[in-house]
């Protein structure tokens, strides 16, 4: 592949995310939001669903999580956490986003895992 062409190509809205089995939620900079895929959007649908597109995220965030993601919005840095919502388990990931190597915004994805999970450790190192 190009890899001129994969850094630069822009994507339509309907590119592989928008099915992909975890919500991903996109916003810029400020903290707007860009982009849900469709269990992101079925995952706020109280809030407004894709309406919130446009919106702040911090709209959408109870206090101690909007001050923690202002944080990392601000360092520009990753979170890794899991969550439990009676039989539900999640996976969640923020990460920052960049483009041409500038900082664009934020990333969420939050994935549904079982209860426990398998662990391994691998030889070699670390990658």
């Amino acid at each position: 592949m190009n890899k001129d062409r994969a850094t630069t190509t822009t994507r339509p809205a309907a590119h592989w995310t928008m099915e992909f089995p975890a919500a991903i939620t996109v916003c810029d900079a400020e903290g707007r939001v860009l982009e849900l895929n469709d269990l992101a959007a079925a995952n706020y649908a109280q809030e407004g669903g894709r309406e919130l597109i446009g919106h702040s995220i911090f709209d959408c965030h109870p206090a101690p999580a909007r001050e923690k993601l202002r944080q990392l919005m601000a360092e520009r840095r990753s979170n890794a956490y899991t969550i439990e919502k009676g039989d539900l388990h999640k996976f969640i990931y923020q990460a920052p986003w960049f483009s041409g190597g500038d900082y664009r915004g934020f990333v969420e994805i939050s994935i549904e895992i079982p209860g426990t999970l398998p662990h391994f450790v691998r030889a070699g190192p670390a990658s």
